[in-house]
């Protein structure tokens, strides 16, 4: 009896034990894997993939009107009439101004009788030549009196021709009395009305005609960024944009829905401002962009066929500011990678070095990467900010 009171106490003492080694080890594999599941970071990744990017320059620029006419008066007088409305489109050779030209018919009419009576001279004096030329034939006169004949035949037809030349100026300044536009446009302020005095000598133009059916946009590039489009051309995988169509921003940063197209850059580089002009021409068929304007212009300043493109927000910069990528590697960690960019196109970074295709990136979340750390990975989606960007 004793014995079996000895072995129920032993029991008794055993069993709690049992349980609580069990309990223990119950919680340590709980914590073993609670600790497990905290050792992996939550990350958004990218794999990069090579595509072609057109690399732009936005450019300030002013709008200048296709063709300029000053319309000015060739004759001084007196303006009778104006025959045209400011603001509205006229076309080419219609008239604007009217000054009198009763003056000018009188000189016509002058000149035509001048004109009349140089020929009546000549007719005498052609008369006179052949006559004297049978009698020096004949001998019957001198061949003084023959010198003098044909002399003045030559001054009566001199005499035509510069009557002919004065009649015809005088017609030409009777067809300036009617002011006509050189080109088809838009005309703007009348600087003179009825009963003002034209002069052929003012400085200022009696009116001005635009034509903006289509229109300059000028632009100036800097310099550098001139020789780093030309550094890129020399890239096996880039090349000149040249040709490409320039896209026209509005006064509300909205593009214009007709693109523009280089015509020339300035060869010779301001002293002041480091720049180089140049002229973009733009359809403008509904007159949206008017001479004077300030805009916009990207203007296309090279391709690259085969560009690596990370979000801009994926960039990181160690202490000395130098950019970097978290890169995964092959065992699901990440790492560090020091990273030459290029150009910011839409919100994402060229990587000229330092990456390949290929390669996964960490684009969100690279602050809780860690050395030796697993990554749990999501596909990135760029924020609507950045898509717009």
């Amino acid at each position: 009896m004793r014995r079996r009171s000895h072995l129920l106490k032993f029991f008794a003492l055993i069993i709690p034990a049992v349980f609580l080694a069990a309990c223990e080890n119950e919680d340590a594999a709980h914590q073993t894997t609670a600790t497990e599941q905290s050792e992996t970071a939550l990350v958004s990744v990218l794999t990069i993939q090579p595509r072609e990017v057109i690399v732009h320059d936005e450019l300030p620029g002013r709008v200048a009107a296709y063709r300029t006419a000053e319309i000015r008066a060739q004759v001084s007088g007196i303006i009778q009439k104006k025959l045209f409305q400011e603001g509205t489109t006229v076309q080419a050779s219609a008239p604007l101004f009217q000054i009198n030209p009763a003056p000018f018919a009188a000189d016509v009419e002058a000149s035509a009788a001048i004109l009349a009576r140089a020929e009546a001279e000549l007719l005498n004096a052609q008369i006179k030549f052949d006559r004297t030329g049978l009698l020096s034939s004949q001998k019957i006169m001198s061949a003084e009196s023959f010198n003098n004949a044909t002399a003045a035949l030559a001054q009566a037809k001199a005499s035509v021709a510069e009557a002919k030349a004065n009649l015809a100026r005088r017609k030409l300044e009777l067809s300036y009395a009617t002011i006509t536009s050189p080109i088809a446009g838009v005309i703007g302020q009348s600087f003179l009305s009825e009963g003002g005095l034209a002069s052929s000598s003012a400085t200022t133009p009696l009116a001005v005609v635009q034509q903006i059916d289509q229109v300059y946009v000028d632009v100036r590039q800097s310099a550098m960024s001139k020789e780093s489009a030309q550094a890129m051309a020399t890239n096996a995988s880039s090349e000149k944009a040249e040709g490409l169509p320039v896209t026209i921003l509005t006064l509300d940063g909205k593009p214009y829905p007709q693109p523009g197209k280089v015509l020339f850059s300035d060869i010779s580089v301001d002293v002041a401002t480091g720049s180089l002009g140049m002229r973009i021409l733009v359809p403008n068929s509904a007159r949206q962009l008017l001479p004077g304007m300030y805009l916009r212009a990207r203007v296309p300043r090279a391709i690259h066929r085969d560009a690596l493109m990370v979000p801009q927000e994926a960039v990181l910069r160690d202490p000395a500011g130098r950019p970097q990528l978290v890169v995964m590697e092959a065992d699901g960690t990440g790492n560090r990678r020091n990273v030459e960019l290029g150009a910011l196109v839409d919100g994402q970074y060229m990587v000229l070095r330092g990456l390949s295709a290929g390669d996964t990136i960490v684009a969100l979340g690279q602050e809780r990467v860690r050395a030796g750390l697993k990554l749990q990975t999501t596909p990135y989606r760029p924020s609507v900010n950045a898509s717009k960007s």
